[in-house]
């Protein structure tokens, strides 16, 4: 592959990167080339090597070979302060604000405004005001605590300390994957508005659709390679990215269904009667059959989350929830688990992983009690646990297939299935996912469409939350629409199309479109 020129218009080139640990050779051999005021997209399965280049890039990791130049010259960016001293800043994924600092300590944290050794608090505060400005987020007040923001709003604190350092390149890490469809939207004309003053912006995301909207060009990575550098984005086809990224040509298609009117005459695995929280969401009424896959559609703040956290007892709320004919007792994760559910929670890292331990006892985490011996002593059977945890890796296809190896240290898509392996290891009646893909690439993705689809052929019932509305109408059965709280359609998924689901999820309560007026909803059938 040809090397990426050095021209009057590179801001930075990276040339034959190259970064070992023991036992692996992350980086062989990298490309890149970014150009001043653009979004130049980094793609690649997990693995890649993105995240190790971002590290590089923001100083944390110094590469053992290759040269980086910024304007054409050479540069060492480690550590991070280089880095920011050359104008390079990353907002990474998982955003690393202070939540118990305000929006003017978060931003100038480290580099405040001082004079004889005194922070200049209304200096910081001006000058935050500005750069929340010139974001087109004045609003924002430069004195609110930073946990109390959304999270489309934390996104622009990250931007606005960015800017604070002076930064020429800032490094975006699947900055949409919390966000809404409005805020997605806001997030893409913040991008357009700092490319225009000659920022550029390297920006990471699995999520391909975004790609030819907002960017520019594509550089994509696969094992540790560079396999096409520069790439028009909006003149190449997403076939041809997502077969660059895996080596192999993946559809973009979902596990089949069994059809209209499989599931009737099923059993009920769940009843959700009336379920409320006041401020959450109100009167929530819906059933899953055996081997039915439902899907819950609707902006982030709708309450979605909330009612999955509320029928697995994380919040009690009133109402009554019913599992395989059993009442599940209110606030009571513990009694969910042993009827037989299973949670796959929004952010896996903070709420559904132990990060420095072995895959084998993030598996077994939920069932510790099979390998206790004697039961009663609680002393656990190791070799029993592990044999369990290989087996459920094996069928699941973890990779790498090492029971022993840290979580941590695995992909997303791979660190899901293990979550997902952890209700296996006991006999599920339902499983609650909650953006079960959110930061899975696309390979992992089509793995983990077919795992869901194949538990539900099994058997299991399936409740499903997704940010992405083609995610929800292909994986599910059956799409319950929530808004502000509510649930205002059910349909089947194929009787819905995307912009049918969005029109639903963003009209004005009480404002339902006109189908809905003149069909109006029979019994079983759900409304406001």
């Amino acid at each position: 592959m040809p090397r990426p020129p050095s021209d009057a218009s590179s801001l930075l080139v990276m040339r034959g990167i190259v970064k070992q640990f023991p036992g692996v050779r992350a980086l062989d051999g990298v490309d890149l080339e970014v150009r001043a005021g653009e979004v130049h997209c980094l793609l690649g399965q997990n693995g890649a090597g993105k995240s190790t280049l971002i590290k590089i890039l923001s100083g944390a990791h110094e590469p053992d070979e290759g040269e980086v130049l910024l304007d054409g010259s050479p540069v060492r960016l480690a550590p991070p302060t280089a880095a920011m001293g050359q104008g390079i800043a990353t907002i990474y994924q998982e955003l690393d604000l202070v939540d118990g600092l305000s929006v003017t300590e978060n931003i100038f944290l480290g580099h405040e405004p001082a004079t004889l050794g005194f922070s200049r608090r209304a200096e910081a505060d001006r000058a935050t005001a500005e750069l929340l400005k010139r974001l087109g987020h004045g609003e924002i007040r430069p004195r609110t605590e930073v946990g109390s923001l959304s999270p489309a709003h934390k996104q622009i604190v990250s931007m606005a300390r960015a800017l604070s350092h002076s930064a020429r390149l800032i490094i975006m890490d699947e900055p949409s994957a919390a966000l809404d469809h409005d805020e997605v939207g806001n997030l893409f004309r913040v991008i357009r508005d700092l490319t225009s003053q000659g920022v550029a912006v390297i920006y990471i995301s699995h999520r391909l659709e975004e790609i030819r909207e907002i960017g520019d060009r594509v550089t994509v990575l696969k094992d540790g390679r560079t396999v096409a550098v520069g790439l028009a984005a909006k003149d190449t086809p997403t076939s041809k990215i997502v077969a660059l990224m895996t080596g192999r040509n993946v559809e973009y298609v979902f596990p089949p269904r069994r059809g209209r009117g499989a599931h009737e005459g099923r059993p009920e695995v769940l009843r959700v009667e009336n379920l409320t929280l006041r401020g959450r969401f109100a009167d929530v009424s819906f059933s899953i059959r055996a081997g039915e896959i439902v899907g819950l559609a609707g902006l982030v703040g709708s309450g979605r989350s909330e009612i999955i956290e509320a029928i697995y007892g994380a919040r009690r709320a009133g109402g009554r929830v019913v599992l395989d004919g059993r009442t599940v007792r209110p606030g009571s994760t513990t009694r969910a688990v042993r009827m037989g559910m299973g949670l796959a929670p929004e952010e896996r890292k903070a709420q559904a992983l132990l990060l420095d331990h072995p895959v084998a006892q993030n598996i077994t985490l939920a069932s510790l009690s099979r390998y206790t011996r004697p039961r009663w002593l609680g002393w656990l059977d190791r070799r029993a646990e592990f044999a369990e945890a290989e087996r459920l890796s094996q069928a699941l296809d973890i990779r790498p297939p090492d029971p022993r190896r840290p979580i941590r240290t695995l992909s997303g898509g791979n660190q899901q299935k293990a979550v997902l392996g952890r209700w296996l290891a006991e006999d599920r009646k339902l499983l609650l996912l909650d953006e079960p893909t959110r930061g899975v690439d696309v390979g992992a993705r089509a793995e983990l469409y077919a795992l869901v689809r194949k538990l539900a052929d099994d058997g299991i019932g399936v409740l499903l939350v997704s940010s992405e509305v083609p995610e929800v109408l292909g994986l599910a059965d059956r799409v319950l629409v929530v808004r502000e709280g509510r649930i205002v359609h059910e349909a089947p998924a194929e009787d819905l199309d995307e912009h049918r689901v969005l029109d639903l999820v963003m009209v004005s309560a009480g404002q339902l479109p006109g189908p809905d007026a003149a069909n109006p909803p029979t019994e079983g059938a759900f409304h406001d």
